[in-house]
């Protein structure tokens, strides 16, 4: 179980993490069309939203959404993309998250001319940012300041209702064996607090492990249940009937709630989506629209 949950945070920490990286673009010619593979799947929904989405020629294999994103070919994880499959494609540009690959994955691109672009995207404004730079990049420039605009407008419609009510003591749990819940720094810890949640895990980094004897004693009032976030068949949670999650108060008075998806976890054109979604577990309501 160790290696899954290794793997599983590996993908949270692409979702919600990257390094700005730096490309030039090579020359084209005038009439060329421009061809790119986004290697994340914030990058990939970005490009949709902004109207870009038919210059992509390829993606990772985590890039699920929308539904278009699942038909065209897949490069390997973003973890570890064949960059072989990337050259194939032909791309003049190759946007994404750095992740595991780190600048080695950069320097080959440079190396055959072809253009990066790997935003941060690691708090609520610089995924504002991300959107606005890369819709300039496809040139879409004008779409993505719309998307920012009713992505922020929602957020502060969001926020408002949340400030009318007491703070949560909340966890976000990924993983149990062993306890892997989301930690004090980091795009999910931000969009936590705007959600109204004071996050009871104020040590470690953005993923910290946790023995249960430790979430015992911080005594959350919700606990989020982000284990398999995407599985929205309906019924409770898997963790009540871990061995030690019952002596949970939160277990117990019945606070221990599910994500419906793993939007909360992509810092993308759908974080006020995202946001949305934790106020809902947070609070045990559904946010007014």
């Amino acid at each position: 179980m160790r290696s899954r949950s290794v793997a599983w945070l590996a993908v949270l920490a692409l979702c919600v993490s990257s390094l700005a990286c730096k490309g030039e673009p090579r020359p084209a010619a005038a009439k060329e069309a421009m061809r790119v593979v986004s290697l994340s799947p914030s990058t990939t929904e970005v490009l949709f939203a902004v109207g870009a989405g038919d210059k992509l020629v390829g993606r990772s294999q985590q890039c699920d959404h929308p539904a278009d994103a699942r038909r065209l070919p897949s490069v390997g994880g973003f973890a570890d993309p064949n960059v072989e499959a990337v050259l194939g494609l032909r791309p003049s540009l190759v946007v994404g998250a750095r992740g595991p690959a780190g600048p080695q994955l950069e320097r080959r691109l440079n190396e055959h001319g072809i253009a990066t672009f790997f935003p941060p995207a690691t708090s609520v404004r610089a995924v504002g940012e991300l959107i606005v730079a890369l819709g300039e990049k496809v040139g879409r420039g004008a779409a993505a300041l719309e998307v920012r605009r009713q992505m922020d407008d929602r957020v502060a419609a969001l926020t408002g209702w949340v400030a009318t009510k007491s703070p949560v003591r909340v966890v976000m749990v990924f993983d149990h064996r062993p306890i892997y819940v989301a930690g004090p720094v980091g795009f999910v810890s931000e969009l936590l607090a705007l959600a109204g949640g004071h996050n009871v895990v104020q040590k470690g980094g953005s993923y910290p492990a946790l023995p249960i004897e430790r979430l015992l004693t911080l005594d959350p009032d919700v606990i989020i249940d982000a284990v398999t976030p995407g599985d929205t068949k309906p019924g409770p949670s898997a963790l009540a009937k871990v061995a030690g999650w019952s002596e949970l108060r939160a277990v117990k008075e019945g606070r221990l709630r599910r994500l419906r998806s793993s939007t909360p976890l992509r810092p993308g054109p759908r974080l006020a989506e995202g946001l949305a979604e934790l106020v809902r577990v947070v609070h045990g309501r559904e946010p007014p629209r």
